[in-house]
């Protein structure tokens, strides 16, 4: 699928601040043909990067006080690394690669040291694998309201799972969380989604499977085969589209993703476990 997608970040910065972006798609193998551009107005030295375990992009500047637009935008031509969900099973933790092994541990958001009665109670009888994951998948679906401006930067696992409400970011963080608590590896991903309604970023999550990440998303809203992945981290506070260390607010944001060629029709969309590199 080709796709045209970006973003428009518009700030007043009060005094010199400096700015970590993440919203550059990253470099993987399904992301074909990629074509992008970063632009900075005023145009300012910057620093770039790929984070080596992750291969997420960042970027960093220093922005002097005044009127501050970042504008990405790039093309992709999406292709979707599929396999059968059923042969695709969970890994005992003596077998993981090291660098995967931070991905079993609780964090800021995803208290998954608390949930293991939880989990256990409605999961641990299931089928490791991949259907096991789908299973917590449509469990949140069912369990869990899609509520614009119920949580905040603050809202945890534990809290969405109290008031059973949340946006796609506490969508992803009770996917994790439970992953987690039953010693699936599982990681927060935020994308440009194809299909979503309101058009805005998007969080889903991805758990370590067989030897692959796979992209699961509890809120069933666009299709897996319509994700392009910007960032991966432990949640949401490793991987915000932009960090700011200094006085600047966010005055305007605008994100697009629009099919560049055909559509596939129905029966061409992926319906297979998708992974993302």
């Amino acid at each position: 699928m080709k796709l045209s997608f970006g973003c428009e970040l518009a700030y007043d910065v009060a005094e010199p601040a400096v700015f970590v972006l993440h919203v550059e798609a990253a470099r993987i193998a399904s992301h074909a043909g990629l074509a992008d551009e970063l632009r900075i107005v005023p145009d300012l030295p910057r620093d770039a990067g790929t984070a080596t375990l992750s291969e997420n992009r960042i970027t960093r500047f220093v922005a002097p006080p005044g009127a501050l637009t970042v504008t990405y935008s790039g093309s992709v031509d999406l292709h979707a690394l599929t396999a059968d969900p059923v042969t695709i099973g969970e890994m005992a933790a003596a077998e993981l690669p090291l660098d995967v092994l931070p991905f079993l541990l609780p964090s800021r958001y995803c208290e998954s040291d608390r949930l293991g009665e939880f989990a256990k109670q409605h999961f641990g009888s299931l089928l490791p694998g991949f259907s096991r994951v789908t299973a917590i998948c449509h469990w949140i679906c069912a369990n869990i309201e899609y509520r614009a401006g119920s949580s905040d930067n603050h809202t945890s696992v534990c809290q969405i799972l109290e008031v059973r409400a949340g946006v796609c970011r506490d969508f992803a963080h009770v996917g994790v969380a439970i992953c987690r608590a039953l010693d699936i590896p599982a990681r927060f991903v935020s994308c440009y989604a194809f299909g979503l309604n309101p058009v805005d970023f998007h969080a889903v999550f991805e758990a370590y499977l067989g030897d692959h990440w796979w992209l699961f998303d509890a809120t069933r809203e666009p299709a897996l085969d319509g994700l392009i992945r910007i960032a991966a981290g432990r949640d949401a506070a490793d991987v915000p589209f932009a960090s700011l260390f200094s006085a600047a607010a966010l005055r305007s944001l605008k994100v697009w993703i629009e099919a560049a060629g055909r559509l596939p029709i129905e029966g061409e969309r992926t319906v297979a476990a998708i992974r993302t590199a």
